[in-house]
C-alpha cells in the first residue's frame, strides 16, 4: 500500500510520485485535494477499476448513479466529475485520451475470470496469478478497515461499452497504448485501483495492459469568473463545487 499526501508544488515542478501497476496488480493510496492522478496505459487492452472515498469521512463514497444523472451521461470522460453520495465532488476528469470510461459494468469477479481465462493461483504462478477486479479492490480496501459492504459501483477507466440493436451491452476493443486519463482531486480521498480485465472483455487471453500511475500537484482551479472544464460543464457541477466550498468553509466560493 502507498499513501500519498504531498505539499503542493509550483507549476514548474515535475511529477513527484510515479509507480508501475502491472497487469493483474492492485494499489491504494491517499491523494489529497489539489493533486492530480494520471493513469497511463503502456499497452493495448487496458482496464483500471477505480473506487474513491472521502479520506476524512469514509462513509462518503463515490456515487455512480448521481454522477451519471446529474451530468446527463452514461459514461464519464473529460469534463465530468465523480460525485459522492453527499452531492460533493470527489474528483474531476480533466483530461482523457480514450474518451469513454465505463461506469455501468463494475469490476470483474473470480467466477468471471476463471470461466473465461481458466485458473492460475498464487501457488501456481505467484504474482503472475490471474486476479480479478473485485477481489483486488477489496484487498486494498481492507487496509483501511473497509469491506464488501463499503463498496458501491466502480469506474472502469480506459473501457468503453455500448448497446447493440437488442440492447445488450458489449465491450468495444481498443488499443490503449500510451493513452492517459487524469483526475484532479477536489477532496482528500482514498483511492483504490485494480488493473484487471473488464467483465465484458471478450479476449480469451488474460493479458491486462501494464499501467503507470503518477501523482503531482494540481494547478489552482481558476476563479468562478473564468471557465473550468469540469466545474462549468453544467450547472449541476457548479452546485457540486459550491457544496465542496461549504464543506471546507470556503464561503467566498459559495
Amino acid at each position: 500500500m502507498s499513501s500519498v499526501s504531498i505539499t503542493p508544488l509550483d507549476n514548474s515542478s515535475s511529477a513527484h510520485f510515479t509507480i508501475p501497476l502491472p497487469g493483474g496488480h492492485h494499489w491504494c493510496g491517499r491523494i489529497n485535494k489539489h493533486h492530480v492522478l494520471t493513469l497511463k496505459s503502456l499497452a493495448a487492452n487496458a482496464n483500471a477499476s477505480l473506487y474513491v472515498v472521502n479520506a476524512d469521512e469514509k462513509l462518503e463514497r463515490f456515487n455512480m448513479p448521481d454522477s451519471l444523472k446529474a451530468q446527463h451521461t452514461l459514461y464519464l470522460s473529460k469534463g465530468h466529475v465523480l460525485y459522492s453520495d453527499m452531492g460533493r465532488v470527489l474528483a474531476s476528469i480533466i483530461s482523457d485520451d480514450h474518451g469513454w470510461n465505463d461506469a455501468i459494468c463494475g469490476p470483474s469477479n473470480a467466477a468471471m475470470v476463471s470461466t473465461q481465462y481458466g485458473k492460475k493461483t498464487f501457488q501456481d504462478a505467484r504474482n503472475d496469478r490471474y486476479q480479478n477486479g473485485l477481489d483486488g479492490l477489496l484487498t486494498e480496501m481492507s487496509k483501511f478497515a473497509l469491506n464488501t459492504s463499503d463498496l458501491t459501483a466502480t469506474l472502469n477507466l480506459f473501457s468503453k461499452v455500448t448497446p447493440d440493436v437488442q440492447g445488450q451491452l458489449f465491450y468495444v476493443t481498443a488499443d490503449n497504448t500510451d493513452q492517459s486519463v487524469s483526475l484532479r482531486f477536489e477532496m482528500n480521498c482514498l483511492v483504490f485501483i485494480c488493473n484487471a480485465p473488464h467483465p465484458l472483455d471478450p479476449s480469451e487471453i488474460y493479458d491486462p495492459a501494464d499501467i503507470e500511475l503518477t501523482v503531482q500537484a494540481a494547478a489552482p482551479i481558476v476563479p468562478k469568473t473564468e471557465f473550468d472544464v469540469c466545474r462549468d460543464s453544467c450547472e449541476q457541477n457548479q452546485r457540486g463545487f459550491e457544496n465542496n466550498a461549504r464543506y471546507f468553509g470556503d464561503y467566498a466560493n459559495v
